[in-house]
C-alpha cells in the first residue's frame, strides 16, 4: 500500500494532477494498492494556517492512524504546507513507513514556491534560512502577517523537513540545481530526478487542419497568459484558453481591449482537454516562473502538438531552443507561433521526446527503486 499526502492548493492546478496520475500509475504498472491522505487549503482557517506553519504540521497523530488502518509501507508525499509540515514525516516514519518526499517547487527557501517576486520577476534573493526578503517584498501577495508566518517556518523547519524524508525527489534537473542555487538544506542528500508521469494522450493532434492555439493553464500572474493572449494577438491567431484562477476577468477585459480572438473554455474535463488539444494547431505555454517540469508542455507534447514558450525553467529541459522566446518577449513568441503554427513534424518529435522522459513505464521504473519494491 503506498500513501499519497499532499494538502492542495486553493486554486488546483498541476501539483494536484500529478498526485493524481501517481494514484493511476502506481496501481497499473507496480501492481499496489494506493490510498490518498489530503487536506485542502481551502478549508483550512487562517488560524490554524499559522499554528501549522509555527508548529511544523497539524495533527500528525491522524496519518499515523491512517497509515496503521491501511498498512501503507510508503507515504509518498507532495504539498506538507500548511498543514502537514515535518511533523507527518515523522509520524509516518515512527509508525513504520517510508518516506519519500516530492519538491515540486521551490518552497524550501521561497515563501511563494515560484521564485517570482512581487514585481513579477525572476527571484533567488531569499538564500538558506535567509527568508527575510520574501517579507520584506511580499512575495505572497497576502499580508505581511502570513509572508511573515511561512518565512519563519521555513527559515526554521525546512531542514527537519528534509531530514524527515527517507528519499527526497524533483521533477527535474533543472529544479534540483535551482535548489542548490537557493542554498536549500539538501547538502549532503542524494536527490532523485523523477518527472512527472505523462500518459498517452487520448486522441493525438494533426496540427495541420488545427485552427487555434491552446494554452491550458491556471489563470494567475506567474502562468503568463496574458503573454500568450498578446503573443496571440500580434500573430493574428485564434487562442484558445482552458483552467481557471484569480486572473481571469483580467485577462477577459485584455482579451477585449486587444480585439484578440480568445476563447475561455474555463475549468475542463480530462476527455474536454484532450479534445480541445486534438484540435489545436499548436500549444503556447506562456509561463513567467522557472517552471520546475512544465506539464501542460509535457502533456501537449504527448498530444503530437508543436510547443512554443519562454526559455525558463525546465521548460529548457523539454523543448528545444528554437521553441523558446527570451523570457517575457512577446514579440519573439509571436514569431514561434507564427513559424511552427500547424508542425506535423515538431509535433510528432514532441511526442516521441516526452515518451522517453516520462512514460508511465519510464516513471514507473523509476518509482519501484524510491519505493523499495
Amino acid at each position: 500500500m503506498i500513501l499519497l499526502l499532499h494538502n492542495r492548493y486553493r486554486t488546483l492546478g498541476g501539483e494536484e494532477r500529478v498526485v493524481d496520475e501517481l494514484a493511476r500509475l502506481i496501481p497499473q504498472q507496480l501492481g499496489e494498492e494506493v490510498t490518498r491522505f489530503e487536506s485542502s487549503s481551502a478549508d483550512i482557517s487562517a488560524a490554524q494556517a499559522a499554528v501549522g506553519l509555527v508548529r511544523g504540521g497539524l495533527n500528525p497523530d491522524a496519518l499515523a492512524a491512517e497509515i496503521r488502518r491501511t498498512g501503507a509501507r510508503v507515504v509518498h508525499a507532495h504539498n506538507l504546507l500548511p498543514a502537514y509540515g515535518w511533523r507527518a514525516l515523522a509520524a509516518a516514519r515512527a509508525a513504520g513507513a517510508r518516506t519519500v518526499l516530492t519538491m515540486h517547487q521551490y518552497r524550501l527557501v521561497c515563501a511563494a514556491g515560484t521564485c517570482l517576486d512581487s514585481a513579477g520577476e525572476d527571484c533567488t534573493r531569499c538564500h538558506g534560512r535567509d527568508t527575510r526578503p520574501g517579507v520584506r517584498l511580499n512575495c505572497r501577495g497576502g499580508s505581511r502577517a502570513e509572508a511573515s508566518l511561512y518565512a519563519a517556518s521555513l527559515a526554521r523547519w525546512s531542514a527537519r523537513t528534509v531530514e524527515e524524508a527517507d528519499v527526497l525527489t524533483v521533477p527535474s534537473a533543472f529544479t534540483l540545481e535551482r535548489l542548490r542555487e537557493l542554498g536549500a538544506p539538501i547538502d549532503g542528500r542524494s536527490v532523485e530526478v523523477l518527472p512527472n508521469p505523462v500518459f498517452e494522450a487520448a486522441e493525438k493532434a494533426d496540427p495541420p487542419s488545427g485552427s487555434y492555439a491552446i494554452c491550458s493553464a491556471r489563470l494567475a500572474h506567474d502562468k503568463g497568459v496574458d503573454l500568450a493572449i498578446e503573443a496571440c494577438a500580434l500573430a493574428g491567431r485564434p487562442l484558445v484558453i482552458t483552467g481557471h484562477g484569480p486572473d481571469r476577468e483580467k485577462l477577459e477585459r485584455l482579451a477585449a481591449t486587444l480585439g484578440a480572438d480568445v476563447r475561455f473554455a474555463g475549468r475542463v474535463s480530462e476527455q474536454e482537454l484532450a479534445r480541445l488539444r486534438a484540435g489545436a494547431a499548436l500549444a503556447v505555454v506562456p509561463s513567467r516562473f522557472a517552471e520546475t517540469f512544465g506539464l501542460s508542455a509535457a502533456e501537449a507534447m504527448a498530444a503530437a502538438l508543436p510547443v512554443v514558450g519562454f526559455n525558463v525553467g525546465a521548460l529548457c529541459d523539454l523543448l528545444a531552443d528554437g521553441q523558446l522566446a527570451d523570457p517575457g518577449s512577446v514579440d519573439q513568441l509571436a514569431s514561434l507561433i507564427a513559424l511552427y503554427w500547424g508542425d506535423r513534424e515538431l509535433g510528432l518529435g514532441n511526442a516521441g521526446k516526452i515518451s522517453v522522459i516520462a512514460s508511465p513505464e519510464v516513471v514507473a521504473r523509476r518509482l519501484a527503486s524510491l519505493y523499495g519494491q
